[in-house]
Formats: structure tokens, C-alpha cells, sequence
């Protein structure tokens, strides 16, 4: 009974210890990613929170929103340095990505709700609103709740529709339980990033190839921060609750929609997200092009020709 007694007390001051080092590498982590890679535009306080925003250019005003688990630099693969030219672009961190707070609600429409009040704070008008992946979702919702703070929407593979199952480089990231995304997020969440990275870089990108400096020009370290980890995971648990009743709105959009796909996106279906997205918005258009999902970076030439208004493929559904 004392051996039992002992290794009992062993086992328990073992795992401990391996929290407190999972705890205490997530902490330095964290800080050395904010250290690498600092703000790299100026902050604006709204009523749901402070939100990290970047601007360059002037003329008509762009307002790009990125996807899912990531943050402004996404624009960074010269999208941003080509349109400014022509623009003022404004880029912005989604609450809770990069260095964007996150209020306590931030689904959808709340995420809609942050932009339409950050349009009226740097006084936009009515920009043109461009919206990457999940960004595409949040910024269909701005233009629903909010039609007049926009003037087209500009959609690069998009999210429109809830996908029947979770893609698979999402699955780790389904955790109910609101205390076990604590302790994931302070424990196990930035090793396993780090050496599962590989593989998720590759099934994010694929078919494409993913850019060897992704962790730094498009700020994709600034996921290893466990707040910009839990952000990610409450934006997967809200889409099946809000996703549908916006689907089904599509109808009332009086406004132009124009749709980029890549044919061979890995992420999101383009037919399930894109087609059927167009047929339900009056005038509303796709074009499809080869390539995969993060188009802003493997494409960057293109993706800033069709916003400026370029067409640049296939274009479907006329």
C-alpha cells in the first residue's frame, strides 16, 4: 500500500510538472511571437472592443476582412501594395485574431456589427468590402445587417454555407467544453501547432504550394497565441447557430456580389460555397480559376486584378 501510495504521488508530482512546462513554453511562445512580429498598423477603440487596423493608399476605399485563424498579414503577398495604388485599403484584424480584441460575443453578426462601427469611426462612407474564407461570411453579414455601410462585396473563397462535416485540418479545434479550451489552449494547443504545421499547411494550401515564410509575412505565428486560439475556436462552435439564418438571407442582398474561386480548393467546395452562393443573390457573379484556398497568397497578381475589377477566369453561372 505505501509503493501504491508513493508512485501514486509520483505519477500526480509528474504531471504537474509537465502542466506547469506546457503552461510555462505556451507563455514565452506567446511572448516571443508579440516580440517578432509587433503591430504593424495603429488601434481603434469602438464600443465592442479595440481592433488592429492598417491602412495604405488613397482613392475609393477597400476594406479587406481575412479568414478563419488568421489576421491581416494574409493580405500581405503584395495584394495590399498593388491595390493601394488605385485605393485606399483599408486591412483589418477579425476581433480576436492578431491584435484585435475579442468581446465576449463575437459571432457573425457581432463581427459585422464591429466593422460597420468601425467604417462610421474612420468615416469609409461606403467602401468596398472584401472578404477572404470566413472574412466572406462575416462580411455577407455586414452587408445584411448593415446594407448601407456597403457599396459591392467582394468575395475570395468565401464561406456561405454550413459544410456537412468540419474539414479535417478544423477537427482538433471542436471542443465543447468551454474549461477544456482553457486548458488546451494554455497546455497542449502551441506544441501541437508547431509540429503539426506541416501537415496543415499543406491541406490548407493544396494543391498549392505553401510559401516558406508564411509564420512571419502573412503573421501566421500570432495563431500560437492561446487567445488568438481560443477566438478561433468559439468562431467554429457560433457558425452552426448563425451561418444558416444568414443563408437563408441571401435573397434580400440588393447590392453587387462578385465571387473568386479556386477549382481545386481543398477547404471549401466551390460549388456548395460559390455557385450556389451566386444563384442566390441577384447579379451576382463567379468567376473560377485553378488553383486552391488562400488565393490572397498564392495568387496575390490576380486576386488584386479582380478586385480592382478584372475579370481573371472562368466565369460561371451567366
Amino acid at each position: 500500500m505505501k509503493h501504491l501510495k508513493t508512485t501514486a504521488y509520483s505519477v500526480l508530482a509528474l504531471s504537474g510538472a509537465t502542466l506547469a512546462g506546457l503552461v510555462l513554453f505556451t507563455h514565452r511562445t506567446a511572448r516571443r511571437v508579440r516580440a517578432a512580429l509587433p503591430p504593424s498598423g495603429s488601434f481603434v477603440d469602438l464600443p465592442g472592443g479595440r481592433l488592429h487596423v492598417r491602412e495604405q493608399g488613397s482613392g475609393p476605399v477597400l476594406l479587406l476582412v481575412h479568414g478563419l485563424g488568421g489576421q491581416m498579414g494574409q493580405f500581405n503577398y503584395s495584394v495590399v501594395e498593388q491595390l493601394a495604388a488605385n485605393f485606399r485599403v483599408v486591412v483589418v484584424d477579425r476581433p480576436g485574431s492578431g491584435y484585435s480584441q475579442r468581446p465576449a460575443s463575437a459571432d457573425l453578426i457581432s463581427q459585422a456589427n464591429a466593422l460597420a462601427a468601425l467604417i462610421d469611426k474612420l468615416e469609409l462612407g461606403r467602401p468596398l468590402v472584401v472578404g477572404h474564407s470566413l472574412g466572406g461570411a462575416v462580411v455577407l453579414a455586414l452587408a445584411l445587417h448593415h446594407p448601407d455601410k456597403v457599396a459591392e462585396l467582394i468575395l475570395v473563397a468565401p464561406l456561405s454555407a454550413l459544410p456537412e462535416t468540419v474539414p479535417a485540418i478544423f477537427q482538433r479545434l471542436l471542443i465543447p467544453s468551454r474549461w477544456k479550451r482553457q486548458v488546451v489552449a494554455w497546455t497542449v494547443a502551441t506544441p501541437l501547432s508547431i509540429r503539426r504545421s506541416p501537415l496543415v499547411m499543406k491541406a490548407l494550401f493544396g494543391p498549392e504550394t505553401p510559401p516558406h515564410d508564411y509564420a512571419t509575412k502573412a503573421g501566421g505565428m500570432l495563431s500560437l497565441q492561446p487567445a488568438q486560439f481560443l477566438a478561433t475556436v468559439a468562431d467554429l462552435e457560433a457558425l452552426p447557430t448563425y451561418l444558416p439564418t444568414l443563408t437563408a438571407r441571401l435573397t434580400e442582398l440588393r447590392l453587387p456580389v462578385r465571387v473568386l474561386y479556386g477549382r481545386h480548393d481543398a477547404v471549401l467546395d466551390w460549388r456548395t460555397n460559390g455557385q450556389a452562393l451566386v444563384e442566390s443573390i441577384p447579379g451576382a457573379t463567379l468567376q473560377l480559376i485553378e488553383g486552391g484556398h488562400m488565393l490572397p497568397i498564392t495568387q496575390p497578381n490576380l486576386v488584386a486584378r479582380f478586385i480592382s475589377g478584372d475579370a481573371v477566369g472562368e466565369l460561371v453561372g451567366e
